[in-house]
């Protein structure tokens, strides 16, 4: 039977558990939160909506053994990015948290694979893969899963075609320098570079430029509107579990620990992955173009930078 744990029961959390219940992706969902009022109104709350969604058990509490033999634990918990606040400068204080949490995780479920989520996602990803010494392909995060989303979202949107026919990945950090992988994007079979399809626009550097720059910026804008991102994190983070606990096959950028890949090592950053019931099974080498792979390097000389500066 398969079990997700989520650690934190903030925004992100409670949308994540509430996205997985209407997927039906688990039978069993436990909610970790040290607030225990917060933690018991939210899965009160999720409870009742159960006769509306494919049955499954949910349960939360404040006492970490509530994560017991999950197959999978979503890690949420830490600080809130504040308006203004980049994903980097709440590495210090997440970290920490980090460091008393994953040995009580391990404890209680010594076989999961970890999925981060909380913020600066690649430098946690990095730490927490080290502070657990798991393998590398059982330690991974979100990464650029949504930043790809909003990216696609807005290709589609000036073209006037169905995102679902946009296939476009952000790579390398989550966060300020990303890159977008415009060389290799397509709608549906068509190269992006090749669209002319008539009534339907064509993209223009212009248009490229405040495409990405409203990717980029995306969660500034949404947390200054209204203090958290979660609706589209919380689906896009169903989206890989799916892949884990359906065992899929998935092709996901996910973040995880890059060796001797494009010349990168040592560090955790998002590129095209497959993700199935082992985690982060493979990452995929990508074609790019000089600007494409210049920009990936420089994102992950950021993240690394981070990572020293926490003495990691």
């Amino acid at each position: 039977m398969n079990k997700i744990a989520i650690v934190g029961a903030g925004s992100v959390g409670a949308t994540i558990a509430y996205a997985t219940m209407i997927r039906g992706v688990a039978k069993q969902l436990a909610l970790y939160d040290i607030n225990r009022a917060k933690v018991d109104a939210e899965v009160l709350d999720l409870n009742h909506g159960l006769q509306f969604v494919p049955m499954a058990t949910l349960v939360g509490s404040d006492d970490i053994s509530v994560c017991a033999d999950a197959d999978v634990v979503v890690i949420t918990a830490g600080a809130k990015q504040k308006p203004g606040q980049t994903r980097m400068e709440l590495a210090g204080s997440n970290v920490e948290l980090c460091r008393s949490l994953i040995p009580q995780l391990l404890k209680v479920a010594p076989n999961a694979l970890l999925l981060l989520v909380t913020n600066p996602v690649d430098v946690l990803t990095y730490v927490v893969q080290k502070l657990s010494d798991l393998p590398a392909r059982r330690v991974f995060g979100s990464g650029t899963v949504l930043d790809s989303s909003r990216f696609r979202f807005l290709i589609a949107r000036h073209l006037n075609v169905a995102v679902q026919n946009v296939h476009a990945l952000i790579a390398g950090e989550h966060g300020d320098s990303e890159i977008p992988l415009w060389s290799s994007a397509t709608v549906g079979v068509v190269p992006l570079t090749q669209w002319a399809a008539p009534g339907h626009s064509r993209l223009t550097e212009e248009d490229r430029t405040r495409i990405f720059d409203d990717v980029r910026t995306a969660a500034y804008q949404i947390i200054q509107g209204k203090g958290a991102t979660n609706y589209a994190i919380g689906l896009a983070t169903v989206q890989i579990l799916e892949a884990v606990l359906y065992d899929e096959q998935r092709v996901l950028p996910v973040s995880s620990r890059l060796e001797g890949y494009q010349g990168i090592s040592d560090v955790c950053m998002s590129v095209p992955s497959i993700v199935n019931r082992t985690g982060v099974e493979t990452v995929l080498e990508m074609p790019l173009n000089d600007t494409e792979r210049e920009g990936l390097k420089r994102s992950a000389d950021t993240i690394r930078q981070a990572i020293r500066t926490l003495g990691f």
